[in-house]
C-alpha cells in the first residue's frame, strides 16, 4: 500500500535499471499531469502543484520559471515528490536536475503538442528560444 499523505514519502519504489515501477508506468501512459512538491528548509512539504510533463526515457521533464521557489529549493538539494495523474496517484521521490538545453525543449514541444490541445494551438509549450534567453528552465526528475 502506498502512503498518499501530503508529503510523507512512501518508502522508495523500486527503480531497477531505469525501469519504472509498473503502477507508475501505467499511470504515466494515461496521465496528463504530474503533481510535484519540494521540501522546505524546515523539512515540511511545499504546496503540491500540477504541471505538464514529458516522459524522456527514465526521467520526467517539465518546464518552470527560473526564479520559482521550486527551482530555489531544487538548487538547495530538495528532493522532488511526484504524484502521477492526480494528487492521490502513484508517486515517487526523485532527484531533480535543472537543464538549460534548448535541444531538450525542442524535443518537448511536439510531445506537448500531441498531449495537450492548447499546446497544439501554440500556447504553453516549451520553446528553445525561451530556454536560450533564460526565461524558461527545464526540470527533469528520476526516482531515487
Amino acid at each position: 500500500m502506498v502512503n498518499r499523505s501530503r508529503w510523507t514519502a512512501p518508502g522508495p519504489l523500486r527503480y531497477e535499471g531505469g525501469v519504472w515501477p509498473p503502477e507508475v508506468r501505467a499511470a504515466l501512459e494515461r496521465a496528463k499531469n504530474i503533481y510535484v512538491a519540494t521540501r522546505r528548509a524546515d523539512g515540511s512539504g511545499s504546496k503540491v502543484v500540477p504541471v505538464w510533463f514529458m516522459v524522456d526515457g527514465d526521467r520526467l521533464c517539465f518546464t518552470t520559471e527560473p526564479g520559482s521557489v521550486k527551482v530555489k529549493r531544487i538548487r538547495r538539494g530538495s528532493p522532488l515528490l511526484v504524484w502521477v495523474g492526480s494528487r492521490t496517484g502513484p508517486h515517487f521521490v526523485g532527484r531533480a536536475e535543472l537543464s538549460t538545453d534548448p535541444d531538450l525543449a525542442a524535443r518537448m514541444a511536439p510531445a506537448y503538442t500531441a498531449k495537450y490541445w492548447i499546446a497544439w494551438l501554440g500556447l504553453f509549450r516549451p520553446r528553445p528560444e525561451r530556454v536560450r534567453a533564460g526565461k524558461t528552465l527545464i526540470v527533469c526528475v528520476r526516482p531515487t
